[in-house]
C-alpha cells in the first residue's frame, strides 16, 4: 500500500508477545487480576488472558507515535462533545478475572463511568484501540480479539503503523463484524464516537 513505513531492527528476531513462564506465581492459567495486582514494576508490560500471564514488548517509536495522535484526537472529541473518558495505557482493564489487559487507547462513555475505578477498569470499556506490530499482531487478533469480545467490548480499532490503516470491528451477537480497513482521507464509522471528524491520515503524521 502506498505511504507504508519500513521498519527496521538491529536484531533479524522481532520482539514477540510471549507467556510470562519464569515469573513466580499460580501455575498458566490460574492467573487472576488479584495475582497481576502483587507484581513487582520491573519495567515490564503484562496482561493476563484466559488466566495466562503473557509479556509485551517495549512499543516502537511507530507505535508510540500513531497511539499518542489517536489518543489526542479522541480525547479533544470526546471531551468536546461530552461523551465520557479517554484513557491510555499503561492503566489496567480488568474484563474477567482471569482476563486483565492494558489496551493502548481505551473510551469509556458517561453512561459506563462507574466501571473505572482509581487504578483500573473493571468491565468492558466502550471502546478499545491496540496499535500492532509485527511481535503482537497476531495477539491482538486472536487472543485479545477473543477477549475483547467475550467481554461484550462494543468496539475495536487495529492500527496498523506500516500500513497506516486503521480496521474497525463492531461487535454484533457475541462476534466481531469489520466495518473495513480505512485508510488516507477516510474517516471512521465508529458508532461509539459518532461523527469523528479527523482522516485516518492524521493518525500518522
Amino acid at each position: 500500500m502506498k505511504g507504508r513505513i519500513e521498519m527496521t531492527t538491529t536484531s533479524d528476531k522481532v520482539p514477540m508477545v510471549i507467556p510470562a513462564d519464569w515469573v513466580p506465581g499460580p501455575k498458566q492459567g490460574c492467573w487472576t487480576y488479584d495475582d497481576y495486582a502483587k507484581l513487582p514494576e520491573d519495567g515490564k508490560r503484562y496482561e493476563i488472558v484466559d488466566g495466562v500471564l503473557y509479556m509485551a514488548p517495549s512499543p516502537n517509536k511507530w507505535h508510540q507515535n500513531a497511539a499518542l495522535e489517536i489518543a489526542t484526537y479522541l480525547r479533544t472529541h470526546v471531551k468536546l462533545a461530552g461523551l465520557g473518558q479517554v484513557y491510555i495505557a499503561p492503566f489496567d482493564v480488568e474484563l474477567a478475572p482471569k482476563d486483565v489487559v492494558q489496551p493502548d487507547i481505551l473510551v469509556v462513555l458517561n453512561a459506563n463511568l462507574e466501571k473505572v475505578a482509581d487504578g483500573r477498569v473493571i468491565g468492558a470499556p466502550d471502546l478499545v484501540v491496540e496499535i500492532a506490530s509485527p511481535g503482537t499482531s497476531t495477539f491482538d487478533r486472536r487472543k485479545k480479539y477473543d477477549a475483547y469480545a467475550s467481554a461484550g467490548v462494543p468496539e475495536y480499532w487495529i492500527v496498523d503503523p506500516r500500513e497506516r490503516t486503521v480496521e474497525v470491528l463492531t461487535l454484533e451477537a457475541k462476534e466481531y463484524r469489520s466495518q473495513g480497513v480505512f485508510y488516507g482521507k477516510s474517516i471512521l464509522p465508529s458508532q461509539v464516537v459518532p461523527d469523528f471528524p479527523v482522516r485516518v491520515e492524521q493518525f500518522f503524521m
